[in-house]
């Protein structure tokens, strides 16, 4: 029988409960034995397991439902808490719940630890997520945008704060410090919903989707820092210029460091582990300790660890040799992990049977009115002063109301720092819930009543290519080479690719024999090789921001060594650090029939990722400084688009010529020729393609070339001498064999001719 989708939801939630009341039922019958004092030692541990356990299947599994409905899993995961805590669990089962969650500090401290933990993993995940290149490149309007989205809340909230019941506040004589706590509850935003939904709408390359994540970007950092400084205040024991003075002037000063010193300190030491230690997840340990120091420094300074933990995780995340592979480790840990601990705990601290107090109730509808009514109005207020349209604006309030998992840490801070009633922080964690759930459906509805210009068009299509690019997936690039012509093109190549991204890149200079006594002459080579790769990667850079008009990359790091053992030993060892391509440049590359030498089948044994082999032929060093006539052959191949993309990206625009070649066979003309007006359509299209790559690089002229009913060796070196190329640059796949083999045709071209040559091998 086919289960249709509501029989399939059914049946979870069938399947959801069942699994509930079996926990609950043997985390209720170790809390009896507990409670009779039958249990070992660790009863206390095993409650803590039980606890986990359930908030772990519970968070997941309403995770799972509510993104049946459109809805973020984090709401899940805190309706989990909900569900498990006095609103639910307790309410209906007060006995089970005080066995299973028991009221005594012990217990409470375990988990306290283990949420605390939790607020500071899911702060560096949202600070690792939190791209501050996007801030800078929408500029004026998020800026806009952010200041009044985060100042008419503020305001709405303080403002509240003055007249609520003194009931609802833990000390009435500290009414400020709850002011000024409600004001930035009121006045965040969730960058993690906000681009969970811009995302999955499709939006977060749109301009407008742009300046919604940039805001909330800017929206969250402003509010982790006021509600640093408002909890140092709290810890202080009120307002005075003494009390505010540390914090400030503190958080001022760890900013300005973390972003320039720390900014460096930090990627040089992910880097150093990365390269140095041997075991398992170093990386995500050294990110760690990176954590869990900028948040005693934050604490020592007077203001909470969660902007220490915000911080670095920024710092880390801006990184430019923490590959996907790592952050995905760390992603996973938190996300599977922590999140259902933390989100459960948030829920369990909640008691929402207090809302059965009309007076209460009718406070929770205010705060929540007033929340909706002051962001929205806020980020409306401030798109229409920085010159969005109405339906742009209207998109923008609907995002920037979202609370989300920031509001339910923020609240869980206020109720762990006595900032908050248990009252008040039911009422502002219900607010949290209602505003995330009805935002993603506004933003839904908003977001599809947006038209697209044509500028904007033209990016997207240009985001397009390098979705499906070779060179935009690149992440840190080797070279191994010596001081010879293939050596230092192959180095002014990768310098230059390098450059127009900011990819760190090593040199590994490798003499064809090595000789220790003539270490001094080595060493000088090895400077030498250094230089010609930040000379490259200058130019590249320069490429990027004046040629391309793309934004200012980072610095390329460029590590340079000289190694005196065999090559395919130093490649293999380096290549374990995590690099995207291998730049290959020796003396003696080829034989006179095609093939590769010695030296070069063991550098490339040594790397399993793709690999340019690159040959400077006849014209020797001065080629470093000629213009480029390049010849790209292209097939319609993954690996031939490779090729040409690589050609691209070496190339200075407007400084080169370059000409891609197909090589065609049209000898069937049956049936009127239809089949050859195929293959027409098949080579325009191909060539197409390749032309807008060629675009994507700044190469805004590509000249095509479509030889016909000739061996591709043979056309390739008639098409080559015609144009008057001097550089030849071929994507091939490599062949089985002991030894590196690309093909008949590439053999045969490398043997004929005497110019330079590009290989990428795959």
């Amino acid at each position: 029988m086919r289960v249709g989708p509501a029989t399939g939801m059914s049946s979870r939630i069938i399947t959801f409960a069942g699994a509930l009341c079996l926990l609950a039922g043997v985390a209720q019958a170790a809390g009896r034995e507990t409670a009779a004092g039958n249990a070992l030692g660790g009863s206390g541990e095993a409650i803590l397991v039980a606890q986990i356990a359930l908030l772990l299947l519970i968070g997941r599994g309403l995770g799972e439902l509510v993104q049946k409905i459109g809805q973020p899993s984090v709401i899940g995961q805190l309706l989990g808490g909900l569900v498990l805590g006095p609103s639910l669990f307790g309410w209906l089962f007060t006995a089970a719940h005080h066995l299973v969650f028991p009221d005594s500090a012990t217990q409470k401290s375990l988990l306290t630890g283990i949420s605390n933990i939790g607020v500071m993993m899911l702060l560096l995940l949202t600070g690792m997520e939190t791209d501050l290149k996007l801030v800078g490149k929408v500029g004026a309007p998020a800026f806009l945008v952010s200041a009044a989205g985060v100042a008419v809340p503020f305001l709405c909230g303080f403002a509240l704060g003055w007249y609520i019941p003194a009931s609802l506040l833990p000390d009435p004589h500290h009414r400020l410090i709850a002011a000024l706590f409600l004001g930035t509850a009121l006045s965040i935003s969730s960058i993690k919903i906000v681009a969970m939904i811009v995302r999955e709408m499709n939006f977060m390359r749109r301009n407008l989707g742009q300046i919604i994540v940039a805001s909330a970007i800017m929206e969250d950092t402003a509010g982790w820092v006021i509600i640093s400084l408002t909890l140092g205040l709290a810890g202080a024991g009120g307002f005075s210029a003494a009390a505010l003075a540390k914090p400030l002037i503190g958080t001022a000063i760890f900013l300005v460091l973390s972003y320039t010193i720390g900014r460096r300190l930090v990627y040089h030491m992910i880097r150093w582990v990365n390269d140095n230690f041997a075991s398992e997840y170093a990386v995500v340990t050294a990110i760690l300790i990176v954590m869990c120091v900028l948040a005693l420094v934050t604490q020592e300074i007077g203001v909470n660890t969660v902007l220490g933990a915000f911080v670095a995780g920024v710092l880390v995340g801006g990184s430019p040799i923490l590959s996907r592979h790592i952050e995905d480790q760390l992603r996973g840990l938190i996300t599977a992990f922590m999140m259902p601990i933390f989100f459960g705990l948030s829920g369990l601290s909640a008691d929402l049977t207090v809302l059965r107090d009309a007076r209460l109730a009718f406070f929770t509808v205010v705060i929540v009115a007033v929340a909706s009514a002051g962001k929205f109005g806020g980020a409306f207020l401030g798109s229409r002063i920085s010159g969005l349209s109405g339906r742009e604006a209207l998109a923008l309030g609907c995002a920037m109301n979202a609370r989300g998992s920031t509001e339910v840490i923020v609240a869980s801070i206020g109720l762990g720092m006595g900032v908050l009633t248990h009252d008040l922080y039911t009422m502002i964690l219900t607010m949290a819930v209602i505003t995330t759930m009805a935002m993603p459906p506004l933003l839904r509805w908003s977001l599809a009543r947006l038209p697209m210009s044509e500028e904007e068009r033209a990016r997207l299509e240009k985001e397009d290519i390098d979705a499906r690019g070779f060179v935009s997936r690149f992440e840190r690039l080797l070279i191994a080479a010596d001081d010879g012509a293939n050596g230092k093109l192959a180095t002014r190549f990768a310098g230059f690719l390098a450059g127009q991204r900011g990819l760190p890149i090593t040199v590994l200079h490798v003499p064809e024999q090595p000789n220790k006594s003539a270490a001094a002459a080595t060493e000088a080579a090895g400077k030498e090789l250094e230089a010609v790769a930040v000379a490259g990667a200058k130019e590249g850079h320069q490429a990027a921001v004046e040629q391309r008009g793309e934004s200012r990359p980072e610095k390329v790091d460029v590590v340079a060594r000289v190694e005196t053992g065999r090559v395919d030993r130093a490649v293999a060892k380096e290549s374990r650090k995590g690099y995207d391509l291998l730049f290959v440049g020796v003396e003696k590359m080829r034989g006179a029939d095609g093939s590769f030498s010695a030296n070069v089948d063991r550098a490339v044994a040594g790397f399993d990722g793709p690999t340019a082999l690159t040959i400077a032929g006849r014209f020797g060093d001065a080629f470093a400084s000629a213009a480029f006539n390049i010849l790209i052959p292209v097939t319609g191949t993954e690996l031939s688009r490779r090729g040409a993309e690589i050609a691209f990206a070496i190339a200075p625009a407007g400084a080169s010529r370059l000409t891609a070649l197909h090589v065609a066979q049209r000898t069937d003309i049956e049936k009127g020729g239809r089949r050859n007006r195929a293959r027409r359509r098949t080579e325009r299209a191909l060539l197409g393609d390749v032309t807008a790559l060629a675009k994507r690089y700044g190469h805004e002229t590509l000249r095509t070339a479509v030889r016909t009913n000739e061996p591709p060796d043979i056309a390739i070196l008639n098409e080559a001498r015609r144009i008057g190329a001097n550089l030849i640059v071929i994507g091939a796949a490599r062949r089985a064999g002991a030894s590196l083999y690309l093909g008949q045709t590439v053999a045969n071209v490398l043997a004929l001719w005497d110019g330079a040559i590009v290989l990428l091998a795959a």
